[in-house]
């Protein structure tokens, strides 16, 4: 059974910086991996994926603003969250997928493995 436990989060203002972490149970191999976030009243989105060779793709949203990386011999995988915006503010959730390859579209729907949460609230 995989769990992926997610912390970092915070409340900060406009402008400020958060740093995410997701500690995976297992060894993390090649499988793809991401973040997803949810605002209240609104769909999950995706926000960026990192295949298993550690190639990363990011949501137009949040592209020049956040960096994902992770580090297989700690079994983490991270989100630096920089230029916050009050339209950040949401549910941050890291995902794992049992293949080295992310799928193209950041589709929640071809997720199934999912962590908790960490809240992350900016104000202006």
């Amino acid at each position: 059974q995989v769990e992926l436990v997610e912390s970092g989060g915070g409340s900060v203002e406009a402008g400020g910086s958060l740093r995410l972490s997701c500690t995976i149970s297992v060894y993390m191999g090649s499988f793809c991996m991401g973040w997803f976030r949810q605002a209240p009243g609104k769909e999950r989105e995706g926000v960026a994926v990192i295949d298993g060779d550690g190639s990363v793709r990011y949501a137009d949203s949040v592209q020049n603003r956040f960096t994902a990386s992770k580090d297989k011999s700690l079994g983490k995988m991270f989100l630096q969250l920089n230029n916050l915006r009050v339209e950040d503010t949401a549910m941050y959730y890291c995902t794992v997928r049992d293949q080295s390859v992310c799928p193209w579209h950041l589709n929640p729907a071809s997720y199934r493995i999912w962590g908790q949460g960490t809240q992350v609230t900016v104000s202006s």
